[in-house]
């Protein structure tokens, strides 16, 4: 595997060779990837390629690995005296006049950590990005607190940390690994990182890696033991700290990086629903947040970033709304918008969306971009969701929203206006989840997928057969959706609002009406909702938080949650509201 477009220079430190790769204009600050175990430089290709555009970025195979050479003997020269020699040799050839962006995954992170807490690194670091990989001096303070002030919960939390770390004990024996690696872990090890990890195949990793691999177990050798035994009591960052934490990480649990702020009082926190390899598997979302974390802290003032509730949730997140023009759906891309996700507006009216992209860049979102799509379009769709995954990468939340009101009795509603109200308001979710959703079961890292419901999904009414049908088709396709997604970590939600001030009433079709009358019902229903006056922004708290809670139906109006009880429990009352007539 090649960094396409890259420089490659050797640079010589404590009696190894060091092999630097570069990309981007070397005038631009300056951002160091530091690769993890068993890995070459290459893991982070799909990362600094989206990063080249705005930064100067240096990946280099640490010593042992990929194209560098490695110390003689090997015992005693991979510690983290010399991996910081490493770094400093690095970072004074790529930019010696200016402190450096350091970001390192797995082991890349672990000795990052001792680069951001040394004393004679102080000022050649201007921020630290970690993955998968923490201090061994703060993991050696955290495994001491469990064990001089147990609790049942610290205890848990111990042996839980304890399992997760069952490699690192198998690393420590003699000859075996390296036996492992240059045989058959080796050559299946890209097999494994696809089923397991669902990492894409490809060229990656590269085939430096039983090599790699069999020297990177001195990383674990000359090191874990002795540092977990001693750690350091002044290990505080000097830099500020960017902490990306993947919840579904097989090797490192959540709960390791619990008071991590004692020693990185600056620290920023991110979450993500994925596995351990997130530099293969979700680079468009680190790229996203290495450059904000990065950008603000080189410019001033800073750009906006999401600061709402649920800013650690979704933060960087890919989020792609329907019928985001208006209403539910604008609401819901500013309430994602504010919690820093990168949003996706899609409307039919392209100066809607345009409008929506807009205001959601100033309202927080790092990024934020306007398509034009009719939903009940099938092919139309299949082109957006190749553009969105071929440009912005993977969706990682899918809101389903779009939907047209009709009303009208059934024998005059014509075939005509069944077809229409059911191409937007269920093929459209159809398209949706078919085409977004196959793309996160085969990137593997799970998501969500949000269809806009309604509460006519299970409260019947004679004026509205085609509408209710076709949102009652909804929820029951979302229940089905759920079922077959569960297993992929890919949560489905049905959102079932009741009456929401939108102006889904003023464009409804009446059936059965000539223009005027329609035009006369239209102003009445919206008159109507308005003094219900439930706002749409309500919605979208709902819509955010069912997505964190992965809740399967929402009914989110005091009605909607009122007739969904009645569904239930008392079906007989809800068959008496059906005769009355609605506003829509």
């Amino acid at each position: 595997m090649t960094l396409e477009g890259a420089r490659e220079r050797r640079v010589r430190t404590g009696g190894v060779e060091l092999c630097v790769a570069e990309l981007g204009d070397a005038s631009n600050p300056t951002v160091v990837l530091v690769h993890g175990y068993p890995d070459s430089k290459e893991v982070w290709s799909e990362v600094a390629s989206r990063l080249a555009d705005r930064f100067h970025v240096v990946l280099y195979d640490v010593r042992g690995h990929g194209k560098s050479t490695a110390p003689q003997p090997l015992r005693g020269g991979f510690t983290l005296e010399k991996l910081t020699d490493d770094f400093l040799a690095v970072a004074d050839a790529v930019s010696p006049d200016r402190p450096v962006h350091l970001v390192g995954h797995d082991w890349g992170s672990v000795q990052s950590w001792e680069f951001v807490t040394v004393e004679r690194t102080k000022g050649r670091i201007a921020s630290f990005t970690s993955m998968s990989g923490p201090s061994l001096d703060h993991f050696g303070h955290w495994i001491n607190k469990r064990l001089t002030r147990p609790t049942p919960r610290r205890v848990g939390q111990l042996l839980g940390q304890g399992a997760k770390s069952w490699y690192v004990y198998l690393l420590h024996t003699p000859v075996l690994p390296e036996l492992a690696w240059r045989g058959p872990l080796g050559k299946r090890w890209p097999k494994i990182l696809e089923r397991v990890e669902k990492v894409p195949g490809g060229d990656y990793p590269t085939s430096s890696l039983p090599t790699d691999a069999a020297h990177g177990a001195w990383l674990y050798r000359d090191n874990v033991r002795a540092r977990l035994r001693r750690p350091r009591p002044d290990a505080y960052a000097h830099a500020r700290v960017q902490l990306i934490t993947p919840l579904g990480d097989a090797f490192l649990s959540e709960r390791l990086y619990d008071g991590l702020e004692e020693w990185a009082p600056e620290l920023v926190r991110r979450t993500l629903p994925a596995k351990h390899w997130i530099p293969r598997t979700r680079p468009d979302q680190l790229a996203s947040w290495i450059t904000e974390f990065v950008t603000a802290k080189e410019d001033d003032p800073v750009t906006p970033t999401g600061t709402g509730k649920y800013a650690e949730r979704f933060g960087g997140q890919l989020v792609l709304v329907t019928g985001a023009g208006s209403g539910i759906g604008r609401a819901t891309a500013f309430a994602f918008a504010e919690a820093g996700a990168r949003v996706v507006a899609v409307d039919r009216d392209a100066e809607s969306a345009a409008r929506t992209a807009e205001l959601a860049r100033l309202i927080g979102a790092p990024e934020a971009w306007a398509e034009t799509v009719d939903v009940s379009d099938g092919p139309a769709m299949e082109k957006l969701a190749a553009k969105v995954a071929g440009e912005y990468g993977v969706v990682d939340v899918l809101v389903n929203n779009a939907g047209i009101g009709l009303s009208g009795s059934f024998f005059d509603t014509t075939p005509e206006d069944w077809k229409k109200v059911l191409d937007v308001n269920l093929w459209g979710v159809i398209h949706g989840c078919r085409l977004f959703g196959k793309q996160m079961a085969e990137r593997g890292q799970g998501g969500h997928i949000v269809n806009t419901a309604s509460a006519a999904a299970f409260q019947p009414s004679k004026a509205l057969p085609a509408y209710s049908t076709s949102k009652a088709a909804v929820l029951m396709l979302s229940e089905c959706l759920r079922a077959e997604l569960s297993g992929q970590g890919i949560g489905v939600s049905a959102i079932c609002p009741g009456l929401v001030n939108t102006n889904i009433t003023s464009t409804a079709h009446f059936a059965g009406v000539d223009a005027v009358e329609e035009k006369r019902r239209q102003k009445r229903s919206a008159r109507l909702y308005g003094l219900r006056n439930y706002p749409p922004e309500k919605v979208a708290d709902a819509i955010l938080r069912a997505v964190v809670r992965d809740q399967a139906v929402v009914p989110v109006t005091p009605e909607a949650r009122g007739a969904h009880l009645l569904s239930r429990f008392a079906p007989r009352a809800l068959r008496a509201v059906a005769r009355l007539e609605p506003p829509l």
